[in-house]
């Protein structure tokens, strides 16, 4: 059974997209199954792996409403064993229609059940909001990773969110646990990226990878090219911190590494 991962934080520009693109990328480089899917209207993971978001292609709208079955709106990628299910700027309504809906916030839940099974890590790129889709996200995944970004109000942001999965798990999902805090954007040259990741680390210990990603070039021209950076420039910086952050989610979630994943989750217990 696939494990489903929400990646999702209420502030833009932490780099949620950046890392749903280049993580799922990385996975499918180490040779295991994934999706991503694009929950986000501006459909920014879609076009970062190639897909032309002017195109009207089936996507998770219309498959949350109803109107496709999940299978018609898979698609293949580059890079091999990863897909993606893209998003379309008509998400933006998908909201308003599902607000009638019976079982709203579990729909994409429902959607995912028939093909979890097909992949080993389904990725979802939230839009940088707490609404419906996003709710669906957290209702839907196992685990929930949270990019931060390592600058001023970081912490701020990260408390709200906390906040908002503490909801979720008390009356949508009470087997959401979180897969890890992520530190983005780190440029170790400055006194105001390393506060910060010593603060996280301080406050939030063993939730926080190991990998940090640093700003990198080519990590953030790869999109212009619509390409994960492990295709455009797989020497660079970024490719290398993705790649390390899929090792260390991949170690930790190795089926014969059960005291691993029980010390994790009885940490994020303790966080609630």
């Amino acid at each position: 059974m696939g494990k489903i991962i929400a990646i999702a934080n209420q502030k833009g520009g932490v780099g949620k997209t950046t890392t749903a693109i280049n993580l799922a990328a990385s996975l499918a480089v180490l040779e295991h199954r994934t999706l991503v899917i694009d929950a986000d209207p501006q459909a920014n993971t879609s076009s970062g792996l190639g897909l032309d978001p002017r195109k009207k292609e089936t996507s998770i709208y219309e498959v949350m409403i109803g109107e496709a079955k999940v299978e018609a709106a898979i698609r293949p990628t580059e890079v091999p064993k990863l897909d993606i299910i893209p998003a379309h700027i008509d998400l933006v309504g998908a909201e308003l229609e599902m607000v009638d809906m019976p079982n709203r916030e579990f729909m994409m839940k429902d959607v995912l059940t028939p093909i979890v099974d097909n992949y080993e890590y389904i990725l979802i790129d939230c839009a940088p909001s707490l609404g419906l889709i996003t709710l669906n996200a957290l209702t839907a995944a196992n685990t929930v990773l949270i990019p931060v970004q390592c600058e001023y109000f970081a912490l701020e942001g990260l408390g709200k969110l906390l906040n908002t999965i503490k909801i979720v798990q008390s009356n949508l999902n009470n087997n959401l646990n979180i897969e890890g805090i992520l530190l983005t954007m780190y440029d170790n040259r400055t006194r105001l990226s390393n506060q910060v990741v010593e603060d996280v680390q301080l406050h939030f210990k063993q939730l926080v990878f190991e990998t940090v990603i640093f700003r990198n070039v080519r990590l953030s021209e790869a999109p212009s090219f619509q390409k994960p950076v492990i295709l455009y420039d797989a020497s660079s910086k970024g490719a290398v911190n993705y790649l390390n952050l899929a090792r260390e989610i991949i170690e930790k979630n190795q089926p014969d590494n059960p005291d691993k994943k029980e010390a994790k989750q009885n940490t994020n217990k303790k966080k609630k």
